[in-house]
């Protein structure tokens, strides 16, 4: 018998495809997978199987659209982060000001994926409202990494790298600000993908003009994202930076740069973008990482563009996301929000105009800076995490190689300044730590050009068996 819950989901869309299975068989190996292992790492703390079932019934009785788009999924079983809704299932967004909530409309991701041939089974457990490296909340507690279950999952997208990496789903959804669908990639050995803002269309939402969060594609492997990817883009009326389809799927993208003679790649290595601390064995595993460039016939020099300012304005911009998201609810449900929430909303409150104007001008500086700096390179390689994964208990890292932080997100900053650029980013799994802990190597493209990241993330992952390694059974330490 095939161990469904161990396939690629692209082999669980063939068999799909073929009705060798249908999406009742993937709804029930999720559900045995999920009742196995997720009392051990808490990925999954809602799931919708009566839902799923109801939709897969129909898919099945109405078969696939005559003209079916690349990343139509048949009826696959995936996960969704608990940041947006889906009709009918508890949305907490990990806030116990939220915590009885039950969306009465999907969100737009969801309503394309499901478009797609997409059935949700789950929600996946975040930090209150997305804000944290570290994916706890007091509604549903911590994710647990599976790779070490005393240490952090990452964040926010911590529940969907853990279901991945657990077997638990071929496919989850991540969302993206500072790093939280790269970062808890790195951290449990999966993919992830912070796609062009307006790829993947989201809402309705009242700042739907803001560039910084976007949601994306998390899996196991790199083709497997662009299916995925395939699966999410297009626009939508709704939301006005929405991108159309691409004229060429991503999916046949990654395909054909694995089998078709190509112009060499010009990567550029920066192990900490000239800003950064860095943990000597994260920089030494990504140093030798980056090199495997090389046998697919790729130059690499060390270089980075000048994104001294970035840092700053990430900051600045943050803040002021978190006032227009949770500004209003300081004042009545202070008592339920989380400390991460509090500090930065009054961070945010407390800028003035020309400190927000600042931060708005030198994100555009930036970004000049990196279409310059690609117009030599293709692809700009740094670590994804400046260190490995830490102690779950630990709300945030504070210290690395003996430098310390004053803002609870400054280990984030290989990710967050890239959120400043626009430009998509990919997180790949690179290596171990010698105690056995994964880290990832962060790949970057110039702006929009989510096919040129994704063409040399499977480039990179050719060279390597680390997509192979997943799905783990939870790996719980004697003494924990």
């Amino acid at each position: 018998m095939i161990e469904l819950w161990k396939l690629t989901a692209r082999e669980a869309v063939d068999m799909l495809r073929r009705r060798e299975a249908s999406p009742l068989d993937f709804i029930d190996a999720a559900e045995g997978r999920i009742a196995a292992v997720d009392p051990i790492v808490n990925a999954l703390p809602t799931c919708c199987f009566e839902r799923a079932r109801a939709r897969a019934r129909r898919i099945m009785a109405s078969g696939a659209p005559r003209d079916i788009d690349a990343g139509y999924l048949f009826g696959l079983p995936i996960v969704v982060k608990d940041l947006i809704p889906v009709e009918g299932v508890r949305w907490t967004e990990g806030s116990r000001v939220y915590a009885d909530r039950v969306a009465a409309r999907s969100d737009i991701v969801v309503e394309t994926l499901e478009a797609n041939g997409a059935i949700v089974i789950a929600k996946t457990n975040t930090p209150e409202f997305g804000a944290g490296g570290n994916t706890v909340n007091e509604v549903f507690g911590a994710t647990l990494n599976p790779w070490d279950t005393r240490l952090t999952s990452g964040g926010s997208s911590g529940g969907s790298a853990v279901a991945l990496a657990t077997g638990e789903a071929w496919l989850a959804t991540g969302s993206d600000m500072a790093g939280s669908i790269r970062y808890p990639s790195a951290f449990c050995s999966v993919v992830g993908l912070r796609p062009s803002t307006g790829r993947v269309a989201h809402g309705p939402r009242n700042s739907c003009f803001s560039t910084f969060p976007v949601d994306g594609p998390m899996a196991r492997n790199v083709p497997d994202v662009a299916l995925m990817l395939d699966a999410m883009v297009g626009t939508h009326p709704e939301d006005p930076l929405s991108l159309a389809r691409p004229a060429i799927p991503y999916s046949k993208v990654v395909s054909e740069a694995l089998c078709e003679p190509r112009k060499a790649l010009r990567v550029a290595w920066s192990p900490d973008l000239g800003l950064a601390p860095l943990d000597p064995e994260v920089r030494r595993i990504c140093s030798d990482a980056v090199r495997s460039f090389e046998r697919a016939g790729a130059t690499i020099a060390e270089d980075c563009p000048d994104l001294r300012e970035a840092n700053a304005a990430f900051y600045v911009l943050r803040n002021m996301q978190r006032v227009g998201g949770a500004g209003a609810l300081l004042g009545e449900h202070r008592d339920k929000l989380s400390p991460e929430i509090i500090h930065y909303t009054e961070k945010g409150l407390a800028q003035s105009a020309s400190e927000i104007a600042r931060a708005e001008t030198m994100r555009g500086v930036m970004y000049h800076r990196m279409l310059a700096f690609f117009k030599n390179y293709d692809i700009l390689a740094t670590p994804t995490v400046i260190a490995p994964p830490y102690d779950v208990r630990m709300r945030h890292l504070m210290e690395v190689d003996g430098v310390k932080f004053d803002d609870f997100f400054a280990y984030l900053m290989l990710t967050s300044i890239i959120t400043v650029t626009t430009c998509p980013a990919i997180s790949v799994p690179c290596g171990f730590t010698a105690s056995g802990l994964p880290v990832g190597l962060q790949l970057v493209a110039a702006p929009r050009n989510d096919a040129g990241v994704l063409a040399a993330a499977v480039l990179f992952e050719a060279q390597h068996d680390f997509a192979a390694r997943v799905p783990i059974d939870p790996r719980v330490p004697a003494a924990a």
